[in-house]
């Protein structure tokens, strides 16, 4: 494929005037047997280009460590693309937001007492050569300067937003090049925050999805020549816990695609299809409020979360065939949909009687994060002898995030950061009671200054006023449930406590389906052992999407993990999603 080149006038391939018309989509949030056909809707929306993020805290989730392969399989995503035509713009980071757990960075760093992140911390550069010296020479096949798809690589992501130390990034373009980029390096920020955000000699990008005009003018006035581009033109928005489904009229997006591209602008839109968090994998934010991000990332995009074209797909694809060629053929059909009925959880697993298989404890004077316990995502436990009998008020100076706590298995109270509760009364109800606290890691930050976002009980954690002298603390990953041993539930004897439920059900034919949790709380649910990603009452969203590919023909089992109470043991594959209430 030619080189792209960044001229006075814009950009150009093959020595040719080129407009980049672009679309987003994580191929971290899509299953790799669905890599092809999300990128072929894209090439049938008229797109030329797609973009992705690279998420190092998948990649490397331990330090040490680096995964290319299944699920993450980056060059394999190149390929694809590459075998629809398609260019690439690739954004590694290291930081990428996203609405993605940490914004992409490992959380092993926050094991570095006082590390700055995103900085000119040496051992946070030291890791970030790290990280690209590992990313990059498999990749180097892929850029266009020898002959792949990929066009041009970001340098770091919305960094005017955050800070404004231009050496840092000049840093990190530099480890860019001595890893053998050696196509066109970009960033991108807001509007106001281009001064802050960008490089001399580096491609500067505007994000907005609406006043365009506006948008475009500020890009123009900080660099009076070059291209125009729009890096991530929003046209929805993500869901948090506890909120509404974003919504936005096609019609009002659709206009403003036309404005940018009359106005000659390349464009990448955000988001051409969102996809799934599945697992432990979403965000959070945190503007004095802590406010976690849902499963589904549906985005309300041109393609929803299981890959079919909404409205809004048919709407820019007229507006995108104004200004470009579009391909002849008729706009993609749904993908076929199952309902696969009711399934009973006929078997149950208390987990806190499986903690020794799950997890090894380690014991300290106050309680371990679950980055000192060496593990990204899942829960931390924390446990200790309670005081003589009588009442206790135990008080936690930082719960992140989400504790639920426990006197001799018994559940007596749960406290949220988000609902900035930090203490909780009961009563110890004989000598050497056990207090259990299990803390769920309901998704790091992922934008502004709250990124060193370490989880457990952290800072000092007292009883009536007294720090116990011994902490047993023990990471449950939850990425591995072959060790469960579920027994036939018993319906009079419901479990008291988090506990696994798991039946199985019969599939003919493979489809994408919704698994349904009426009636359930809050946790978990995997199918085929296969993460799906959480579910919470509180909603929006009700429902999780289960991709075709994780289903085989015959026998299927469905796990849930369920952290409070049920009113059923039945949960509901459908052939329609619910991802709740949007606000008038």
């Amino acid at each position: 494929m030619p080189r792209l080149e960044i001229a006075d006038d814009g950009f150009r391939l093959d020595d040719r005037p080129f407009r980049i018309i672009s679309g987003a989509l994580h191929y971290f949030r899509i299953h790799p047997e669905q890599w092809a056909d999300r990128l072929r809707k894209a090439r049938d929306l008229g797109l030329n280009t797609v973009e992705t993020y690279v998420p190092w805290n998948l990649h490397a989730p331990r330090r040490g460590e680096f995964h290319l392969d299944g699920a993450l399989d980056l060059p394999r995503f190149l390929d694809a693309a590459a075998a629809e035509g398609l260019h690439v713009l690739l954004r590694p980071g290291p930081y990428i937001c996203a609405e993605w757990e940490g914004g992409g960075l490992p959380s092993w760093l926050l094991t570095e007492d006082g590390i700055v992140l995103r900085s000119r911390d040496p051992r946070f550069l030291r890791a970030v050569d790290e990280y690209l010296g590992a990313l990059l020479p498999p990749l180097r096949p892929y850029l266009a300067s020898n002959g792949g798809p990929v066009l041009a690589v970001q340098v770091e992501n919305e960094y005017g937003a955050y800070g404004d130390d231009t050496p840092y990034l000049a840093e990190l373009a530099d480890l860019l090049r001595r890893h053998g980029v050696d196509v066109p390096l970009f960033t991108s920020d807001q509007p106001a925050d281009l001064d802050r955000g960008s490089l001399d000699g580096v491609l500067a990008t505007a994000n907005f999805g609406s006043r365009t005009a506006e948008g475009l003018a500020a890009l123009r006035a900080h660099r009076p020549e070059g291209p125009l581009m729009c890096m991530e033109f929003w046209i929805g928005w993500f869901d948090r816990w506890g909120g509404v489904h974003a919504r936005r009229d096609p019609a009002d997006a659709a206009a403003e695609l036309d404005l940018l591209l009359a106005a000659g602008a390349s464009v990448n839109i955000y988001m051409f299809h969102g996809g799934t968090n599945f697992g432990f994998t979403n965000g959070a934010n945190d503007k004095g409020t802590y406010r976690p991000t849902v499963t589904s990332y549906d985005y309300d995009a041109l393609l929803d979360e299981a890959g079919d074209p909404t409205p809004k797909y048919a709407a820019f694809r007229e507006v995108i065939a104004r200004h470009a060629s579009v391909p002849a053929d008729p706009p993609p059909a749904a993908g076929p949909k199952a309902a696969y009925g009711t399934v009973e959880l006929t078997r149950t697993a208390a987990l806190f009687d499986h903690v020794d298989a799950l997890g090894v404890p380690k014991t300290a004077d106050r309680p371990l994060s679950l980055e000192e316990l060496g593990h990204p995502f899942g829960f931390v436990l924390h446990e200790t002898d309670l005081p003589t009998p009588g009442p206790v008020v135990l008080h936690a100076e930082h719960v992140h995030d989400r504790a639920q706590v426990f006197v001799d298995g018994q559940p007596v109270g749960v406290l949220e950061r988000e609902n900035h509760e930090h203490a909780l009364a009961f009563t110890v109800p004989r000598p050497g009671a056990r207090l259990a606290v299990l803390v769920e890691n309901q998704g790091r930050v992922n934008y502004g200054q709250g990124l060193h976002d370490r989880k457990g009980l952290l800072g000092r954690t007292t009883l009536n006023g007294t720090a116990p002298a011994v902490w047993h603390s023990r990471a449950l990953p939850l990425d591995d449930l072959d060790c469960l041993d579920l027994r036939p539930s018993d319906p009079a004897r419901p479990p008291v406590g988090p506990a696994f439920h798991r039946g199985t059900f019969t599939v003919d034919e493979p489809a994408d389906t919704y698994l349904h949790l009426d009636g359930w709380t809050k946790g978990l649910a995997w199918i085929n052992g296969f993460p799906l990603g959480r579910h919470w009452s509180r909603g929006p969203q009700t429902s999780l999407y289960v991709p075709g590919p994780v289903l085989r023909p015959g026998a299927n089992e469905v796990t849930v993990l369920e952290l409070h109470a049920a009113t059923t043991r039945r949960v509901h594959l459908r052939n329609t999603p619910d991802l709740g209430p949007t606000e008038e």
